[in-house]
């Protein structure tokens, strides 16, 4: 089951991806003793994949203007290129039998596309230590559902069943996510994240 980190986790990722900056702020000014941690600024670093990098950077200067992100550690600065290969392995648990079908898909989109998804996305980012792969993956159904998303949601949503989240957690996702997202994008995620990850 989620922590009460895991869900102020959860609040925070959304905030920041629909650029609520009180909400943000709130959530920094009420992290009990401990926190901020690893886990915040492995979840921060991911906001650029679903909101770009302003949005992360803005992320970091709201969130430290209210105190210090906690001592890094040394082994979570990683200043290697992206890694296709481990993003290869961490695309098939997310996607399992799927994964070929998604990766032709984004090949004919564009060669590229394909690249950066696998080496930088999966490779260089979901595969990072810090936080489980489960734990990326319902962070990116907290991004996906607040933003209106459905078919990457349902892609995710059943990624995270398949990396070991439960259905009851997905939902507890549903429930914590920034209060600007509205009931029925809620409730609209809620029975995409459900459908879809039942078939996981």
């Amino acid at each position: 089951m989620l922590s009460d980190r895991d869900l102020r986790l959860i609040r925070l990722f959304s905030s920041i991806v629909l650029g609520q900056w009180d909400e943000v702020r709130a959530i920094r000014q009420d992290a009990p003793q401990g926190e901020p941690d690893r886990g915040w600024r492995e979840t921060i670093l991911m906001v650029h994949l679903f909101a770009g990098f302003p949005r992360t950077i803005e992320a970091f200067d709201v969130i430290t203007a209210e105190g210090d992100l906690g001592g890094m550690e040394p082994e979570e600065i990683r200043l290697e290129s992206d890694q296709p290969e481990l993003g290869t392995h961490t695309f098939g648990r997310v996607y399992a039998d799927g994964s070929d079908g998604v990766q032709e898909h984004l090949h004919h989109h564009h060669p590229d596309l394909l690249a950066w998804i696998i080496g930088h996305v999966y490779g260089r980012v979901l595969s990072r230590p810090g936080l489980s792969l489960a734990t990326r993956e319902l962070l990116a159904v907290a991004a996906l559902a607040s933003l209106g998303q459905d078919r990457q949601l349902a892609s995710h949503a059943r990624g995270a069943v398949r990396c070991g989240a439960s259905l009851e957690e997905l939902d507890l996702v549903i429930d914590n996510l920034s209060s600007a997202v509205c009931a029925s994008r809620r409730e609209r995620a809620r029975a995409v994240a459900t459908k879809f990850a039942r078939r996981a």
